[in-house]
């Protein structure tokens, strides 16, 4: 068949079953699914399962055991669901993509979730970013990055926090970029992104969740477009 030789294919395979042992379906010492079962459930051939499987072995996920069948060996960490890194300006454009989604569904949710401690947090994280600003240190993008996952924290939903903790170095590399590209590379540019971060903070902090959700969109598409220059 034609997925035998489709390495996306065995790929997804990969992903699905790493995905499955994360989230607890099989636990370490679970017996897996036998090769037949498991060309069943995605609807492919063995060989191309075999690969899948091959790749979760070398990786050490799962380990073969006379007797006993394929068993999982160790419930992996986080690391192992790594995105790619940003190797492309359209791979920046999709990240951002990507977080304008996420993160003003998660400021939208952290308006009527966040409790005073998260509140707490982000006003830290802003008012740390806004000395870097007025004593013209080198803003890191780790600074940035802690104020909007302080935002994500607030949601309450462990989700988000997880998407974006493993997103951390392709969103600092977006950060830096956006900074380096930026055409205005000025104190008042810096203080303007500041202005949109304490819209964030002050829209959760007013329990405000459209006001919360737009001023984040606005603030990630700004930065969009310091990039690009639309």
């Amino acid at each position: 068949m034609n997925e035998r030789k489709s390495p996306g294919l065995a790929d997804r395979i990969y992903s699905d079953i790493l995905n499955s042992i994360v989230e607890g379906e099989f636990k370490e010492g679970d017996r897996l699914l036998t090769e037949h079962a498991l060309a069943e459930r995605f609807a492919t051939s063995r060989p191309t399962v075999r690969e899948a499987l091959a790749r979760l072995r070398a990786d050490g996920i799962i380990v073969t055991r006379r007797g006993s069948g394929t068993i999982v060996g160790r419930r992996p960490d986080l690391a192992a669901r790594r995105f790619a890194p940003l190797e492309t300006l359209s791979d920046i454009r999709r990240c951002y993509e990507f977080r304008l989604v996420t993160e003003s569904g998660a400021a939208e949710l952290a308006a009527s979730k966040a409790e005073d401690e998260d509140i707490l947090a982000i006003q830290n994280a802003w008012e740390r970013l806004e000395q870097v600003v007025e004593t013209q240190e080198s803003i890191g993008a780790k600074d940035d990055f802690t104020f909007h996952l302080a935002v994500a924290r607030a949601s309450r939903n462990p989700f988000f926090v997880t998407v974006l903790s493993i997103m951390e170095e392709q969103v600092e590399v977006s950060m830096n970029l956006s900074r380096s590209l930026s055409v205005a590379k000025t104190l008042e540019r810096q203080r303007l992104v500041q202005r949109e971060h304490l819209e964030v903070l002050e829209a959760i902090r007013a329990r405000d969740p459209s006001r919360a959700k737009e001023a984040m969109r606005t603030h990630l598409q700004n930065a969009v477009d310091r990039v690009f220059g639309e």
